[in-house]
């Protein structure tokens, strides 16, 4: 079949799609890219393209684990390990973000997981994306996960089982918080995620240093960075982590581009989620929740808090400077106010890693 009759056959799905009602059709931009992944995937397939998966760092508790990935045509002759680098190889480093992007996904592809000695067998979305909870007994520590979509395609992805006894965990947003980005002003977050190099990214001074002295005063304490940057910029993230010294830890992302409700995911509807998904995965941890007054993480936290405060062991603010404050909403004064955390059983604030690892030594909540 021709490229004009695939598209004539993907107009008229798309016309039949658009016929439904409109409270279970999917929105008209993700309509438009469903037509677009089915004929470029076509095209690509007629190339001999082959699949490659992107894993993720999933993670678990003693019985039951998330896998996490992402399935992607590549070129003939791509490694079948391309997007299973080490994040130690500075060869990776010198890469613009736009090269994160320029990739195309493979929706609804059957993937296999073999983890310990016993065999699944999940499914990608619409987006590509591998995101199964499998129910399996592990030990506590760290395993591999090995996923393929056929024989000889075979990735290895990290998944952390967090030990029964553990009590703290903590999360944390990545931009501005960990990550000097100014996100979301439209220019500038297109020049972070498309133009410059991996390597030019900004460290929030004394963060790094502050998560190791939470991770030495709490040994067994998982780190999740939630943020909601797209899935694609994984390996920038994850290679900025390990260069600065971040504890290593699984990153809560989000899909990149339209959604059954509109152009783009709820940034904050995706960070709500993501918090409850870890209060019932992990109902015996109490969280040290890590964000900015930029955007919307006061409020977030505050409402995790009034909803669960036997979880919610502190929050803890980076307070953006004015000229952050402006790049990140336009305005001088921060976005949200930290006193909303009036639920919060500790809320402390200050501009950097190193003023809130004062302030927790102030508290006593970190040893002096």
């Amino acid at each position: 079949m021709g490229i004009s009759s695939r598209l004539s056959s993907a107009r008229g799905a798309l016309r039949a799609v658009a016929s439904r009602s409109s409270t279970d059709r999917p929105h008209w931009a993700a309509q438009i890219e469903d037509v677009k992944n089915s004929v470029v995937g076509g095209a690509l397939r007629r190339l001999r393209w082959d699949l490659r998966l992107q894993p993720f760092h999933g993670f678990g508790s003693g019985d039951r684990v998330r896998v996490l990935a992402k399935v992607l045509y590549a070129s003939p002759g791509t490694p079948a390990d391309f997007h299973d680098q080490p994040v130690h190889d500075m060869r990776t480093m010198a890469v613009r973000g736009w090269r994160n992007f320029a990739s195309q996904v493979a929706p609804h592809r059957t993937v296999h997981v073999l983890l310990g000695d016993q065999q699944f067998t999940v499914r990608a979305d619409r987006s590509g994306i591998v995101d199964a909870e499998l129910d399996i007994a592990l030990s506590p520590g760290r395993h591999a996960a090995v996923l393929w979509t056929v024989p000889g395609n075979e990735v290895t992805a990290d998944i952390t089982v967090v030990p029964r006894e553990t009590r703290v965990g903590l999360v944390s947003d990545i931009d501005d918080t960990v990550m000097v980005t100014w996100l979301p002003r439209p220019m500038l977050a297109f020049w972070n995620a498309f133009v410059i190099h991996q390597s030019s990214r900004q460290v929030v001074p004394g963060m790094p240093m502050l998560y190791q002295r939470l991770a030495r005063e709490h040994p067994s304490m998982p780190v999740f960075y939630l943020s909601t940057g797209a899935w694609n910029v994984f390996p920038v993230l994850k290679r900025f982590l390990y260069r600065n010294g971040y504890p290593d830890g699984p990153l809560l992302l989000t899909d990149w581009g339209p959604t059954n409700t509109g152009f783009f995911r709820s940034g904050p509807e995706h960070k709500h989620r993501a918090l409850e998904q870890l209060a019932a995965e992990f109902p015996e941890l109490r969280w040290i929740l890590v964000g900015d007054d930029g955007q919307h993480d006061p409020t977030i936290y505050a409402e995790f808090s009034d909803r669960h405060p036997e979880q919610v062991d502190s929050v803890l603010i980076r307070q953006l400077t004015e000229p952050e404050q402006i790049l990140s909403h336009g305005s001088r004064r921060p976005r949200e106010s930290s006193g909303l955390h009036q639920g919060t059983p500790l809320t402390l604030s200050a501009p950097d890693g190193h003023g809130l690892l004062v302030e927790l030594q102030r508290t006593g909540r970190i040893s002096s």
